[in-house]
């Protein structure tokens, strides 16, 4: 079996408010096909991932399908910039590695999960990310402190008994109803220096009105996108503490050393992988056991042949794995298989299902009552729908 065409995808669809997911579609001579996803949807870099996998693909045609650890070898080794590589290139290489992925499935008639040694489990709990969005489609960024409150409890209402939140994307309230005027919107404003005591207790309340709100018997996770600094992520780090926090995700930029920092001074998890690279930049962080959650998202740490990797690394080290999704259901369905296999996957991440979303694949794989189940068709379980392939933009490589 040889591949013969690669389709290289970005939805493109003007009428939906969503992201701009990318896409590859890997064809074969013995007419299977394979659909992989790069996460670069959202933020700053989509049409240099969706240029990676176009500069990528000339380099897989007439190769083996079945053959994705030599292929990885060779996208990682022999282009130059693979090495080392950040976001982009790997982006690129986890498109073209999870549909040989699914292509290989599809050739054996197995989930991918059995290919990988089996699944550990038929459904994956579930958490509710991103609260501070709104958990409807009405409702937008919050900015009340009791808003917090309503929809973590909208979102337990739902079946969840996991919720992630992140307190500092917004400011506080328009007109100062809420911890005064002049707080920044941090989607345009990092904390690099220590909080001032204003912004400090507008974090440390939301938290303690989440948890009053949903109860002792409900984990909930602090997000912070690494918008703060690591003396900041100490100081409200310590207050949270007393709310019995699951895990503290991205409390600062990823790096080994502030994690180390941050770890010796609060008593709570930490976690992070969305912004970090392959195998290599994980190393650090187990070697100094600063990290007790990786997230490497699929879309971009080089597809399920690495990820698997970094999860049979952290397993060596006691860190459990959850993995980082934030796209469309093509990566959503590739990361179930994968976290069924893992013995140390400990949550599934999931955001509110929008519906223009959910039409961009052929089946749509909700959780019920906090837990989803595991796709068990052939490869990753999942394909792109006649609408995402008819509203995209396409480059074919032959």
């Amino acid at each position: 079996m040889k591949i013969t065409k690669v389709d290289v995808l970005q939805f493109n669809d003007p009428r939906a408010k969503m992201q701009r997911p990318i896409w590859c579609r890997i064809y074969t001579d013995e007419g299977i096909y394979g659909d992989g996803e790069a996460g670069l949807a959202y933020g700053v870099g989509g049409s240099a991932a969706f240029g990676m996998v176009k500069d990528l693909a000339p380099l897989i045609i007439g190769d083996d399908p079945l053959a994705n650890e030599v292929i990885w070898h060779k996208l990682y080794r022999n282009t130059f910039w693979g090495q080392n590589g950040g976001p982009v290139v790997f982006a690129g290489i986890s498109a073209i590695d999870i549909a040989l992925w699914d292509i290989k499935g599809k050739y054996f008639g197995k989930p991918v999960y059995q290919l990988l040694g089996g699944k550990y489990r038929d459904s994956l709990r579930t958490y509710a990310s991103q609260l501070q969005f709104g958990w409807s489609e009405t409702r937008g960024p919050l900015r009340k402190t009791e808003d917090y409150a309503l929809v973590a409890k909208e979102a337990v209402a739902q079946g969840y008994d996991s919720v992630k939140v992140d307190f500092i994307a917004f400011g506080a309230a328009e007109g100062g109803t809420d911890f005064g005027e002049g707080l920044p919107w941090l989607e345009t404003e990092h904390q690099t220096r220590l909080l001032t005591p204003e912004f400090a207790d507008m974090f440390v309340s939301r938290v303690a009105a989440t948890r009053e709100a949903v109860g002792p018997d409900v984990d909930i996770i602090v997000e912070n996108h690494s918008k703060t600094d690591a003396l900041g992520a100490v100081q409200v780090g310590r207050r949270i503490e007393q709310y019995n926090i699951y895990y503290y995700e991205e409390p600062t930029t990823p790096n080994p050393k502030l994690f180390a920092y941050i770890k010796d001074k609060v008593a709570i998890p930490l976690a992070s992988g969305e912004r970090i690279y392959s195998r290599w930049q994980y190393y650090p962080y187990f070697e100094n056991s600063s990290l007790q959650v990786v997230q490497p998202d699929l879309a971009n740490t080089g597809g399920i042949t690495e990820g698997k990797k970094i999860a049979d690394t952290a397993y060596a080290y006691d860190v459990s794995v959850q993995p980082h999704v934030a796209g469309s259901p093509i990566i959503i369905a590739a990361t179930l298989q994968f976290e069924a296999a893992l013995p140390n996957f400990i949550i599934h991440e999931h955001h509110f299902p929008n519906q223009n979303g959910r039409r961009l694949a052929i089946h749509d794989y909700q959780p019920v009552n906090s837990f989803i189940e595991v796709p068990n068709l052939p490869g990753i379980g999942n394909e792109l729908s006649e609408y995402a392939l008819a509203n995209s933009i396409k480059v074919s490589i032959e």
